[in-house]
Formats: C-alpha cells, sequence, structure tokens
C-alpha cells in the first residue's frame, strides 16, 4: 500500500530528526568553540532548575539553600548526556520500525541494545538496518565520551575562577566591600600606580567572559563556601574601580580602566546570554529627583566618607563624584544584579555592599 510507504517514510524521518536533534545538541554544547543556545539542553536545565528551586525554598537559611543549589550544576550536566542518549534510543526505535524489524517493542530493544552496546538483540532484515544499528552504538560511545573529555576542562575552568575569588577574599575581607578592597589597595601600593593586580583581574574577566558563555553550565558551578560567589567577587572589583575612578583625586590608572572595561563587557555578556535584555542600562535617576531618598546614592555617601577616613585624597565635591560613579555604575549594575538573582548569590552582595 502506498500510504504504508509514506507513514514510514515519515516515522523514519521523525526518528533521523530526534537523533540528529541530540548529536547537534552534543556538538554544539562541548566542541563548537563559541555561546549557543540549545532548546534541548535548555529544556533540561530550566526543568531541573524548577525543582531544585522548589527544594531550596524549603531551607529556612541562605547555608541550607546553597548545599542544595550546589547540586544543580552537576546533575544538570549529568543528566545531559542521558537525555541525549534517550533521544538517540527513541530515533533509532523509530527507524528500526520503519525498516520492518518487527513491533515497537523489539525494535526498542534493537535501539538500546545497540547503543549500550550489549547486541543481545540485533537487526535480522537488512543490511541497512544492521548499519543503523553500528551507527547507533558509535553515537553512544561518541557522546559518553564528550562528557569524560570535557569534565577535566570545566573543572580546570572552576578551579581557576575560583582561586582569584578566594584571593580576593584575602584581601576585601570577610564579607567583602569595595572599601575594604580600595583600604587595601592603597596599603599595599597597587592603588595609584599600573599594578599586577589590576591586571590579573583584567585576565579573569576575560576568561570568566570566554568560559561562561562557550560553557554556560560553568556559571551555575557554585564556590566551595557558601559565602563566596563569582559574582559578588565581580561586583567588588567593578564597584571598587568605579569608587575609585569618580572619587579618588589622582591620575588615571590606565590598567584598571582596562579592568574595568574587560569587567564590564564579560558580565554583560555572560547576562546577555541567559536574558537578551539583561544588559541594558538602568533608568538613571530622573532630574527632579531627590538624591537623599536613593539608597544608591545614601550608599555612595557612606563609602565616601569612609574613604576620607582611609586618608585617601578624594575630589572635593561629592556630587560631582556621585554623578561620575552612577554613570559608571549603570554599565554593569543591571547584568549584575541580574545575575545575582539567577545564581543566587550571598546576602552580602557585592552590587548591594559598600
Amino acid at each position: 500500500m502506498p500510504w504504508i510507504i509514506v507513514w514510514q517514510v515519515l516515522v523514519f524521518s521523525i526518528g533521523a530528526l530526534l537523533a540528529l536533534s541530540a548529536v547537534l545538541a552534543a556538538i554544539r554544547s562541548f566542541v563548537l568553540p563559541r555561546n549557543e543556545s540549545v532548546l534541548l539542553n535548555n529544556a533540561v536545565f530550566k526543568a531541573l532548575r524548577f525543582f531544585f528551586d522548589g527544594i531550596a525554598r524549603l531551607g529556612s537559611t541562605y547555608a541550607r539553600r546553597d548545599r542544595v543549589m550546589a547540586l544543580y550544576a552537576p546533575v544538570a550536566l549529568v543528566a545531559l548526556p542521558i537525555v541525549w542518549l534517550v533521544f538517540i534510543a527513541l530515533g533509532y526505535t523509530a527507524m528500526y520500525w520503519a525498516l520492518d524489524e518487527g513491533s515497537w517493542s523489539r525494535c526498542y530493544r534493537i535501539s538500546n541494545n545497540s547503543l549500550l552496546t550489549i547486541g543481545a538483540d540485533e537487526p535480522t532484515r537488512r543490511l541497512f538496518a544492521s548499519s543503523l544499528s553500528y551507527s547507533e552504538a558509535t553515537l553512544g560511545l561518541l557522546l559518553l565520551t564528550l562528557l569524560i573529555s570535557y569534565l577535566p576542562t570545566i573543572y580546570q575552568a572552576f578551579s581557576r575562577r575560583e582561586l582569584v575569588v578566594a584571593r580576593l577574599e584575602l584581601r576585601a575581607g570577610t564579607p567583602a566591600t569595595p572599601t575594604s578592597l580600595i583600604q587595601w589597595l592603597n596599603r599595599s601600593g597597587s592603588l595609584s600606580d599600573d599594578g599586577p593586580q589590576w591586571q590579573r583581574w583584567e585576565e579573569w574577566f576575560v576568561e570568566i567572559e570566554e568560559s561562561h558563555t562557550s560553557l554556560p553550565v560553568l556559571s551555575f558551578f557554585r564556590s566551595p563556601q557558601a559565602g563566596r560567589s563569582w559574582v559578588s567577587a565581580a561586583g567588588i572589583i567593578l564597584e571598587s574601580a568605579a569608587l575609585i575612578s569618580s572619587t579618588v583625586d589622582q591620575p588615571r590608572d590606565q590598567q584598571m580602566e582596562l579592568c574595568f572595561k574587560a569587567g564590564c563587557i564579560a558580565i554583560n555578556r555572560v547576562a546577555r546570554f541567559f536574558q537578551n535584555n539583561a544588559h541594558a542600562t538602568p533608568t538613571p535617576l530622573a532630574p527632579d529627583a531627590d538624591p537623599a531618598t536613593d539608597p544608591t546614592h545614601q550608599e555612595f555617601l557612606n563609602a565616601y566618607a569612609n574613604l576620607q577616613e582611609q586618608d585617601l585624597t578624594l575630589l572635593r565635591d561629592p556630587e560631582k563624584a556621585w554623578r561620575h560613579y552612577q554613570e559608571l555604575h549603570s554599565r554593569y549594575a543591571e547584568a549584575l544584579r541580574y545575575l545575582g538573582v539567577l545564581l543566587m548569590t550571598p546576602e552580602n552582595a557585592a552590587s548591594e555592599a559598600f
């Protein structure tokens, strides 16, 4: 019957599409060296995030919620190849059925045996079906190999990221604040010269931009200590650079400006990957608004007074410094705030702590 042939061709095409979508998802996730948004992977992450968010809400403290969310990224990473293998198994099941290899249950057994290279039940009718069986076994091994080979890459990038976060805590204290970091920079002599510290942070931001967009799951790997976060660390560095540039009366520090620019680009591009409008500039304070009622303005004045107590030479006009700071702050504030909510950073987030 012609309609049976048409139906078999349609089922075979659907099966091939399912298998191809899983293979392309793996390639775009681990092999393609650029940031790609994969629908299949996004569905897996969103489903698991909904599950983990529900469990985390049961925690009465941030430490308990952090312990729950610490499992989110590793579980999601392991779940990806499982979902890919399921799609391949279902796709090849449909293709075997379209090639008259028997009932759906037998085709499913053939697919699983081929995928897991058990070989207990093999295609029997045609050479083409046997070739499909070998190709399915190859794809199964390939996907597992991809995950195993990229796990060291992910954890190496994670270790380099967390090394800077831990060092920043040593310099800025616990909880870390921009003013405490500026105080350390002033004592160490790194405040008024193009010191290597800003260069190291610039390199850290460049690596964050590359690694956290090409491997977005890395953004969700949490720091070993509950009170640490790479987003909070990035905010501390950016806030410190913004405060120094707007308030401290000293010659321009080109290395600090490069670090600030690299940080703004990195934070906005990582945020943009997860939400297209995350990098939008926030609405500035209206001309007729009262700065005294703006909490950010009051925090800035508190930071200005704190820096004065550290015997730093500051600009004489705090309001002029505030306007400069506000312009710098607007370059990263929205992206930093969005990432803080998305990644559940500690309550003492750098974007809110002076």
